[in-house]
């Protein structure tokens, strides 16, 4: 038997990279999955690879996230997990010199999007008694870098919002948690890597920032994400877990 067998679940961000790799996973071991995303022909494609249903969701307006959330109850009747997971690295720039626009629309996205998320889904969870909340935050809001304002910001702002969600809703069975990977191969690498002089050189360069050798891959960071989620960690709440090859105890 799967250790997500018959639970509701949904993702966003699922069209690509950790979400699309947790959505495969979680679907495998038995969950009925959400793929909410934007991106509505791939995420369409990953709904119809994991036996799945696609919302499309945009995080940063409360409304539809509000309507991703009812959808998911009218349909299944009960939501156990949501994994905020959508979000953006922004611009690369010197606090200085960095925009207001950029700095509005990664807080929208990585910040407002997890808010939305959690205020949306726990009067269900409440509701039910229990459920669990997996948000995906970063290294950088462990260990903060310079360039990455907006980014970094948020990613520390999601993990406190997590352990404050987990501590108020503790006494109704529902636990909180964050995973902070550091550099992963997906999407959002690509996009951080566009104007490198030299991808490879700068690929192998953060596989180098880790202890363990090589870079973490989606796979670890999903089989993390599996057990925030199901019953192997049950007493576990308002922890922020580094996926990270030993990076941040540097």
């Amino acid at each position: 038997m799967g250790k997500l067998t018959d639970r509701i679940a949904i993702i966003t961000g699922a069209a690509s990279g950790i979400g699309q790799t947790c959505a495969e996973l979680f679907a495998a071991e038995g969950a009925k999955v959400v793929v909410a995303d934007l991106q509505e022909d791939t995420g369409k494609q990953v709904a119809a690879s994991v036996g799945g249903t696609f919302q499309r969701v945009d995080v940063t307006d409360a409304s539809s996230v509000e309507e991703m959330v009812q959808a998911t109850v009218a349909a299944h009747g009960r939501i156990d997990i949501l994994m905020n997971n959508a979000g953006i690295d922004g611009e690369q720039a010197p606090t200085a010199v960095s925009t207001l626009e950029n700095w509005e629309r990664v807080m929208a996205i990585n910040m407002d999007g997890v808010y939305f998320g959690m205020k949306s889904v726990l009067p269900v969870m409440i509701e039910q008694k229990g459920g669990v909340i997996l948000n995906t935050g970063s290294t950088v809001g462990l260990n903060a870098m310079g360039y990455l304002p907006a980014y970094t910001a948020s990613k520390a702002g999601v993990i406190h919002l997590t352990k404050a969600v987990a501590i108020e809703n503790a006494m109704h069975h529902i636990r909180a948690n964050v995973i902070c990977p550091s550099v992963v191969d997906t999407p959002l690498l690509q996009h951080f890597m566009k104007n490198a002089a030299d991808p490879e050189s700068a690929r192998a360069g953060f596989a180098s920032l880790n202890p363990l050798p090589g870079m973490v891959t989606r796979d670890a960071v999903a089989k993390a994400a599996l057990f925030l989620v199901s019953d192997d960690s049950a007493f576990i709440t308002a922890v922020a877990l580094p996926i990270d090859g030993g990076y941040t105890a540097r």
